[in-house]
Formats: structure tokens, sequence, C-alpha cells
């Protein structure tokens, strides 16, 4: 029992190293939504909101207001707020269902990532619940989608793709 809390405290002791030289990096914090942010603005060229706001987190190059969204895995869900940005741009791992995730690791890696209409969704979910883990219909999922697979709503350069590349597949 000693030895696993020995490693757990070592392996802790790593994690918080790493943590420290990412938010040197990125002047935040080392949480996945930081980190998420921070990779979006480098990659897509989003001016970031100089102060923490749950809606917004920027703009994208065309004036339009973003949420971004880092997922380790994507289970169909996402945080929406009710008076929230114009799109949201969600980075996620793998496609999952979410009761198959519990207990499994969670890599921050980025597979696919996703531009949605907020107001699309909300026409979409025009009656249900928006906020926190709200459930959204496969179908929107693939039409959101403008990494891996092209899209021309959002087209990405090449650099862009070898950009999100380097996150994925990770350990």
């Amino acid at each position: 029992m000693s030895d696993d809390i020995r490693r757990v405290a070592g392996l802790i002791g790593e994690r918080n190293r790493i943590d420290v030289a990412l938010s040197a990096c990125i002047r935040r914090p080392a949480t996945p939504g930081h980190l998420g942010d921070w990779i979006a603005a480098r990659i897509f060229g989003i001016a970031l909101e100089p102060h923490a706001n749950n809606a917004v987190d920027g703009w994208l190059a065309d004036g339009r207001t973003v949420n971004v969204r880092w997922y380790p895995k994507r289970e169909s869900i996402l945080d929406l707020h009710e008076d929230g940005p114009e799109v949201y741009l969600v980075l996620t791992g793998p496609k999952s269902a979410a009761a198959s995730s519990v207990g499994t690791s969670r890599p921050l890696v980025i597979e696919a990532v996703y531009l949605f209409d907020a107001a699309k969704l909300k026409v979409d979910l025009q009656g249900r619940r928006i906020g926190t883990a709200t459930s959204v219909r496969a179908e929107l999922w693939e039409a959101a989608e403008v990494y891996p697979r092209p899209s021309a709503a959002f087209p990405l350069t090449e650099d862009q793709r070898e950009l999100l590349a380097l996150f994925s597949h990770q350990p």
C-alpha cells in the first residue's frame, strides 16, 4: 500500500513540474480549458479575451465571438451558455460513449475539431435544458467537423492541419 502512495506522490510531483512549465508558456493555469484556449488561439488566430469569461473566450479573425472547449474524449456533450458566443470551437480526443469513460485515462489529445454555430444549436435544442453537459445529436457533430475531415465552411490551411496533428495519438 505505501509503495502505491509513494508512486502516486512521485507522479503527481512530475505532473506539477510539467504544469509549472506549461503555465510559464501559456501564462495561464495549465488546465485543459486554458491550454485549449491557448492552442486554439495560436492555430486559428483567435484573439483571446484578456480576462477570464465563462461564455466568450475570444474572437475569430472574422469577428465572431468564440468559446473554446477541449474535451479529452468526444462524448457528444457540450458545456453551453444560454447567452454565449456566436460559435463554439471544440477540440476533442477520440470518440467515446460517456459511460465507457469511467475509470479510463483521459490523455490530452486532439483527434478532431468542430465548429458549432450557437444559434443553430439553440434551435436544435429548443425545449431542452442548455448548460453543462448538454447532449448534442450525432448529426450536428458530423456537420460541425472541420478536422480531420475538411470543411468548406471553415477551411483549414495545411499548416493548421500539421499543427493539430502534433496533438494527436499521444500515449
